[in-house]
């Protein structure tokens, strides 16, 4: 009996400690560089340098731990994200699912 109720303990902390670590992987780490002032269709929003590639952004999900208009720049980064669909110009912007700070 003893060893059974051991066996369910080490199991639910095996599978608690896999079930965190899943939550901290992130797609990739990134810089945002600060905000993007130039005044055009591609323009605005913020920049941000992921996986050595430059690309903007213009807003972050709701639960998050940056505020754009208070923190100092650069600011260090891992993030879930995508290309977005912005028209016209698509290639440079993308979506970001989540963010926090490392």
């Amino acid at each position: 009996m003893r060893l059974r109720i051991s066996v369910l303990i080490l199991l639910f902390t095996f599978g608690l400690t896999l079930c965190l670590k899943e939550a901290e992987n992130y797609k990739s780490r990134g810089t945002i560089l600060g905000p993007d002032i130039r005044d055009c269709a591609c323009c605005g929003g913020w920049y941000i340098n992921i996986d050595t590639a430059e690309y903007e952004f213009d807003i972050l999900p709701e639960n998050t731990n940056i505020d754009l208009a208070k923190d100092k720049f650069p600011i260090n980064v891992k993030l879930d994200w995508q290309l977005s669909n912005r028209l016209p110009c698509p290639y440079k912007w993308v979506n970001i699912s989540r963010i926090t700070r490392y």
